[in-house]
């Protein structure tokens, strides 16, 4: 088998590139652009010349594993020691993952390939390989979103009661730092129908209504006062006469959405992802005076 070693330097500058970028993200390590060029170049390079040098098993894939570890340590820009174990594994993982898939997708298309003391060499159009390896970092990307956006969901619900009168319902609350909907000066939450429908049974009397804007449009919604309980890990926390309002709550999870003035201060996790989304915000504003200046 004849190998270019412009072609080969090329074809794995790109997949280093991609599954260092593909590893920060997942570790969610900022990126630059810089540090991930030098580390694709030093990783393209490695993976030139090490099938020329002849080692024993053992230890061609110690060298490989060094290797892996130091473009890792490369790609990032400045982090503590555990993200760089965190973005050194997220690499290994991405890596064992895709070539899993190359693998297959050679056997499946009856392409040559040689594997041994920690190299992998194939005989294959640069453009399926290429083609292959976008199609894995679309699904990696699309599947750690997925389990970012799940984990934040579930970090983020609370086992409650509603009680107006007599009589209560238990709901899923969901602690949303989008939520900052007042009535009054007053925070409100936001409810499902079928929510509200059990808890007062038609006979609720409103005390107001007020204007929701939604990426759906604005519309006028009653707003009506109940008590709530919370149940945190260590204690369960009563509130009188909270404001909630009927609306579109769109999932499976949770079925009452929490204003953020609900839970601050009382849970640890919330407060400090509270005070995260708010410093994001003033840099955002921040940053479009300066642009509204420039």
């Amino acid at each position: 088998m004849v190998v270019y070693w412009e072609y080969a330097f090329l074809e794995n500058l790109i997949l280093d590139g991609l599954l260092l970028y593909l590893a920060l993200k997942c570790a969610r390590v900022k990126c630059c652009i810089l540090n991930l060029a030098l580390a694709a170049m030093v990783g393209a390079a490695e993976a030139v010349v090490f099938p020329l040098i002849t080692l024993p098993v053992w230890a061609g894939y110690l060298v490989k594993i060094a290797g892996g570890i130091l473009i890792s340590v490369i790609a990032v820009r400045k982090a503590n020691f555990k993200g760089y174990i965190v973005v050194s594994a997220a690499f290994f993982l991405m890596t064992f993952a895709l070539g899993g898939v190359l693998v297959a997708a050679y056997s499946f298309a009856g392409a040559e390939y040689i594997q041994g003391n920690g190299f992998f060499v194939e005989r294959a159009p640069v453009a399926l390989v290429i083609g292959i390896a976008g199609v894995f970092s679309v699904a990696v990307v699309l599947l750690a979103k997925y389990i970012y956006r799940y984990r934040r969901i579930k970090r983020n619900l609370f086992s409650c009661i509603l009680q107006a009168g007599e009589r209560k319902v238990r709901a899923t609350g969901f602690s949303d730092s989008g939520n900052l909907l007042n009535f009054r000066g007053r925070p409100v939450s936001v409810v499902s129908a079928v929510t509200a429908l059990a808890l007062f049974r038609g006979k609720a009397q409103e005390i107001g209504r007020m204007n929701i804007n939604t990426v759906n449009g604005s519309r006028e919604a009653p707003v009506f006062e109940c008590a709530l309980q919370i149940a945190f890990t260590n204690k369960i926390v009563e509130r009188k006469g909270v404001l909630i309002t009927v609306g579109d709550v769109a999932s499976k999870e949770y079925n009452l959405i929490l204003h953020t003035a609900t839970l601050e201060g009382e849970d640890e996790t919330h407060t400090i992802a509270i005070k995260e989304v708010a410093r994001k915000n003033q840099g955002k504003r921040e940053r479009r005076k300066l642009s509204m200046r420039k």
